[in-house]
């Protein structure tokens, strides 16, 4: 018997990741009717899929298929105009080939989720992280509240970030916390990407994706997380940056490895990033102080072929004199893909051997690198 009971431990977390078929979600939310529709949307094979059902008396369904567990959501329009809108309520919801049944007596917030494995999960999730959620919400309400003038105040912001860092660090704990105790869920996959945020570290993602079961890492999710995990792995600090070449807006090849011997930052940005035209005078004021002593700067736009223009106007205009390649294609851009970039504005620092040295240095922190490597 013992054996047989291993065989099927070892066995049974693979079906949890093999569940293509059909899906059923029940639904009965107090005494909703028509015009009021349920909407459910989620993702699969890179296409983004919404259905829906009128709700009567509170009671609507959706029927389906997946190729695998996915995260969706649910969506209540008491108009029924769709997924957006005033009178609209939002639930995350995991999809699987389950029979899965949403009940309350009054809203969609307060329902309980039934017949899903990977759902109770996800509520483990939730209850875990509401105390940080509660804290994080009670604390962008009263930084909203403030007056403009206040929200810009250096020294008001510095109080505010203090705070904000304060319960971003016990949420990122409780997201750790999770995933450790649950290796074998897509859920804590999910977490694992909220954890690492738009710019993960890879000393920090990487050994919790490690610490995942097989079928989770073998799972189609968990290959495509690997796929950037490596991407990831060949931009961390202290790996040599991968080569590239691109050309300049006059349709001249620059290619990375012309830079050796001197510290360079790559740096990505595009014109139409608010956030990079705010940090682009920072950049500049850097590049005046230590270009001299050896310092360089490679910027890498996100613009596309429409934007040509507006990519060149914002070079002149915030006085970027150092050069710039893209292939302007926008995100997929092939240098952006190939450094991982999800967001930006981002860079990177390479020593005189390409070697990365630093990620991401924005204002003060750039400037008190390069003050570092330049010292007298």
């Amino acid at each position: 018997m013992k054996i047989k009971f291993l065989a099927f431990a070892l066995v049974a977390p693979v079906a949890l990741f093999a569940q293509k078929g059909e899906f059923s979600i029940k639904g009965k939310i107090g005494t909703i009717t028509a015009p009021a529709k349920a909407y459910l949307t989620y993702r699969q094979s890179n296409s983004s899929i919404v259905d829906s059902s009128t709700i009567q008396n509170g009671t609507f369904e959706i029927k389906g298929e997946i190729t695998d567990p996915v995260q969706g959501a649910i969506v209540i329009n008491y108009l029924g105009s769709g997924t957006r809108g005033k009178l609209v309520h939002r639930r995350t919801i995991y999809l699987e080939a389950a029979l899965i049944e949403i009940k309350s007596v009054d809203s969609l917030s307060s329902a309980s989720v039934s017949g899903s494995r990977i759902n109770a999960d996800y509520d483990k999730l939730v209850l875990a992280l509401k105390p940080s959620t509660e804290k994080m919400d009670a604390f962008m309400a009263d930084y909203f509240a403030l007056p403009q003038e206040k929200q810009k105040d250096t020294s008001v912001r510095a109080v505010l970030d203090k705070k904000y860092n304060a319960i971003d660090e016990e949420q990122k704990k409780a997201y750790v916390s999770f995933i450790k105790s649950h290796p074998n869920t897509i859920v804590s996959l999910d977490a694992l990407k909220k954890l690492g945020g738009s710019i993960p570290e890879y000393s920090v993602v990487a050994p919790l994706f490690d610490s995942f079961s097989k079928p989770l890492k073998n799972s189609p999710a968990g290959k495509e997380y690997a796929e950037g995990l490596a991407k990831l792995k060949a931009t961390a600090v202290g790996a040599i940056a991968p080569e590239f070449t691109q050309n300049d807006p006059d349709g001249n090849p620059i290619k990375l490895s012309s830079y050796r011997g001197k510290y360079l930052l790559v740096d990505f940005w595009a014109s139409w990033c608010g956030p990079c035209r705010e940090e682009n005078p920072n950049v500049v004021k850097a590049y005046a102080r230590y270009h001299d002593k050896g310092f360089e700067i490679l910027g890498v736009s996100l613009d596309n072929e429409k934007g040509r223009e507006n990519w060149l106007k914002a070079i002149e205009k915030d006085g970027l004199t150092w050069p710039q390649v893209s292939d302007l294609k926008y995100w997929n851009n092939e240098v952006v893909q190939l450094y991982a970039i999800k967001s930006i504005p981002q860079n990177v620092l390479l020593d005189p051997t390409g070697k990365i040295i630093a990620k991401n240095l924005r204002a003060e922190a750039l400037e008190k690198k390069l003050a570092e490597l330049f010292q007298p």
